[in-house]
């Protein structure tokens, strides 16, 4: 796949749109293309619909697609009724209103536009792996810049005018653990910790490229992003993936079900020892960064106390930056569902849970023995996973590869291009 294959805007927008993300990153443009070019391209579809009298062949959008685009709306619904009740007048509903369209609604938006438009998945595939890549090079600028003396954010985007975290919108070579004083590298997500989040989607989507040179440049690049991100999260789960992709690439899927209900079964039978030695492993990942730790703890013992006491249903409307305890940080940050009860209350929790929930079981009903609905399993499970240590709303701006591969798959009527995926 390279760029003499793309045959439509739609693909070139894509491929562009994946390859080029660390020139934007650089150029302190990334957040915002990453927000733009899911709407970018609904109307490119909507003008092509118009121009041709027609809409794409194969163009349907399913059940589960519908919920996620319901789920996202009540999101927004939650965000009118909080800042009504909180008095937050017109302006703040705008920007909020502005702020969603930005993060949750992308969480739609994609699998809508994977469902609709016309691509080849394998363009996809291949432009995380040259994305990944990337990663190879970009370690080293980073270790230079260590060496020569930089510290800091090389400089901070005028686009931040826009709106969104700052974090966003600051270009690093590299960031630095408070607690050890050692470099870790972000890459081109806002922190360390969600390029472990996406190093495990990279993984997962790069293992499908036919081409075993690009399938090994981009599964080593996605391993370099786990390894130098330094997050506890990313580590756990890639570790997780990759047996998964080992063991299912191999084995039919009813069989690798019956797998795992007899690891379920041992698991059970182990129960007691097992569950301390876990414990175990988990007490000794959270005394690596126990500030870290501490601070998380705080911030959703703060999100649900104040959810509870203040808003529990429709929930505050917007994010309020926390006390000196928690270092100032966003209250309900780090854990897409504190943040989600805090700020949009049981409402938001619940649009969010339940296009989840759905499409999990969907995707494992239909799943049989092919592999690239597998893949949408593996990427569904890295989202929830990470929903426990990020706000997926704040992310969805570099989430948008998983989410497109993930409404191709919905869309029983796209199961001939996954075939050649």
């Amino acid at each position: 796949m390279n760029t003499a294959t793309i045959t439509t805007t739609e693909e070139r927008m894509i491929w562009i749109g994946i390859v080029f993300t660390y020139g934007f990153y650089l150029t302190g443009t990334l957040y915002v293309v990453g927000s733009l070019i899911g709407w970018a391209l609904l109307l490119m579809v909507m003008l092509r619909a118009f121009v041709e009298g027609r809409w794409p062949d194969r163009a349907v959008i399913p059940v589960t697609v519908w919920i996620w685009l319901i789920g996202m709306f009540v999101m927004l619904l939650a965000l009118w009724v909080a800042h009504h009740d909180y008095n937050m007048g017109t302006g703040q509903t705008v920007k909020s209103s502005i702020g969603w369209a930005k993060g949750w609604a992308l969480l739609a938006l994609f699998p809508l536009l994977g469902a609709i438009i016309n691509f080849k998945p394998q363009l996809l595939v291949r432009a995380c792996c040259v994305l990944a890549a990337q990663a190879i090079v970009f370690v080293p600028l980073g270790i230079a810049g260590f060496i020569v003396g930089l510290d800091g954010p090389l400089y901070l985007s005028p686009l931040k005018a826009v709106g969104g975290p700052i974090s966003t919108f600051e270009v690093n070579l590299f960031g630095m653990n408070p607690e050890s004083g050692k470099p870790r590298w972000p890459f081109f997500a806002p922190w360390a910790p969600a390029a472990g989040l996406m190093s495990c989607i990279y993984l997962v989507i790069c293992s499908q490229e036919r081409n075993a040179l690009w399938r090994n440049l981009g599964i080593t690049g996605a391993l370099i992003m786990c390894l130098f991100c330094q997050s506890r999260a990313g580590w756990a789960i890639f570790m997780m993936l990759i047996p998964a992709l080992v063991v299912f690439r191999r084995i039919p899927f009813p069989a690798a079900l019956l797998m795992v209900g007899t690891f379920a079964c041992v698991i059970l039978l182990l129960g007691q020892p097992l569950y301390e030695g876990v414990m175990d492993l988990y007490q000794q990942a959270k005394d690596v960064r126990p500030d870290s730790t501490r601070v998380r703890a705080a911030l959703a013992n703060l999100a649900v106390q104040r959810w509870q006491s203040e808003a529990p249903i429709w929930g505050h409307g917007i994010i309020e930056t926390g006390p000196k305890m928690v270092e100032f940080m966003p209250i309900g940050s780090h854990h897409s569902w504190y943040g989600l009860l805090f700020v949009k209350g049981l409402v938001g929790l619940f649009a969010l849970a339940i296009p989840m929930v759905i499409t999990a079981l969907y995707l494992m009903a239909v799943c049989g023995n092919r592999r690239a609905i597998w893949i949408s399993i593996l990427l569904m499970a890295i989202l929830v996973c990470y929903s426990f240590f990020e706000n997926l709303e704040i992310l969805a701006y570099l989430l948008w590869p998983a989410l497109l591969w993930l409404g191709v798959t919905l869309n029983p009527l796209k199961e001939g291009d996954l075939s050649n995926a």
